[in-house]
């Protein structure tokens, strides 16, 4: 699938930020990704916006589950791929936009999506695909989550934290 980066309203593309390697793990089971997923919520506090970049099948679901859970939206059982809804939203103890944007053709279907209401509300945004978006320039702190597929269950997992 093409990567195209998005522009809608004030979330524009900006390529000067610094970076900060909070984690670069190997795991080795999508159980050992949920774990992963519900550490990585200590580190988060909303509002937030954490973007997930990785091929079909690296596990950004996976991580996103754990995420969730780890903030206490939902439990991992809950929370499943927004491919076809493209905005599910998580309300527990804290609140969760989770949003993939596989199937996202134009910046016409990014604006539709009300990304800059989401980053007003006091929530983490979780977005799949996170390439399409670039490097948004967010009122909120921003996480990028590289996952790499690298074999039967095992996946590279490398977090960043970018300051713009």
């Amino acid at each position: 699938m093409k990567q195209t980066a998005y522009r809608a309203g004030s979330v524009q593309a900006t390529r000067s930020s610094s970076r900060r390697r909070l984690h670069d793990r190997v795991t080795h089971s999508p159980d050992e990704t949920l774990a992963l997923g519900r550490e990585l919520a200590t580190l988060l506090s909303p509002p937030c916006l954490v973007l997930l970049e990785g091929e079909l099948g690296s596990g950004k679901t996976v991580l996103a589950k754990g995420i969730a859970a780890g903030l206490g939206a939902a439990a991992e059982s809950e929370v499943n791929s927004p491919t076809f809804a493209l905005v599910h939203e998580y309300a527990g103890r804290r609140r969760v936009y989770h949003l993939d944007l596989y199937r996202v053709e134009s910046a016409r279907e990014l604006a539709s999506l009300g990304l800059e209401e989401l980053l007003t509300q006091d929530a983490t945004i979780i977005v799949e695909w996170g390439a399409k978006l670039l490097h948004v320039d967010a009122p909120v702190p921003r996480f990028e989550i590289y996952l790499e597929h690298r074999g039967e269950g095992e996946r590279r997992i490398r977090v960043e934290e970018v300051a713009d």
